[in-house]
């Protein structure tokens, strides 16, 4: 019997360029989520444009351009945070990496977890990149051999 999807894990599409199955994305970002640790908590997922991602880039980190992952903490409670993704740049870096774009939605997915989990690529000397090499081989979303 397959378990009930948690509705603390929201995914929603704010762009309307690509058709994209959230149920599949939600199912796999629950499974993400279990695995770093932060299962159980409340987490927004929100698949936006290049604009809108930007906008939020500048507002707040300060870099006036699109990104692919932002995430945002909410602080301590059971509501963990939102995860932003641009799927215009995540389309881009798939095709550049020989990929697609499920693959890298679902990379940008676990690492905005490991974010909201705490994680910090730029600060902590490789820890957040070896468990991320070590979720994405788990879950069979590494970078394609043509790519690497």
């Amino acid at each position: 019997m397959k378990e009930d999807p948690d509705p603390r894990l929201i995914v929603r599409s704010l762009q309307r360029q690509f058709k994209l199955d959230t149920r599949e994305l939600k199912s796999f970002a629950e499974a993400a989520a279990a695995a770093v640790g932060v299962g159980g908590r409340g987490v927004t997922i929100v698949l936006v444009t290049d604009s809108r991602i930007q906008k939020l880039n500048r507002e707040f980190r300060g870099y006036d351009q699109p990104t692919d992952v932002l995430s945002f903490e909410a602080g301590p409670g059971d509501y963990l945070g939102d995860v932003v993704i641009s799927v215009e740049t995540a389309d881009r870096q798939a095709h550049r990496r020989g990929s697609h774009l499920k693959r890298e939605l679902k990379v940008l997915v676990l690492h905005g977890l490991l974010h909201l989990a705490g994680y910090d690529h730029e600060r902590d000397d490789g820890a957040m990149r070896r468990i991320e090499y070590r979720l994405r081989r788990k879950f069979g979303i590494t970078t394609p051999r043509s790519a690497a």
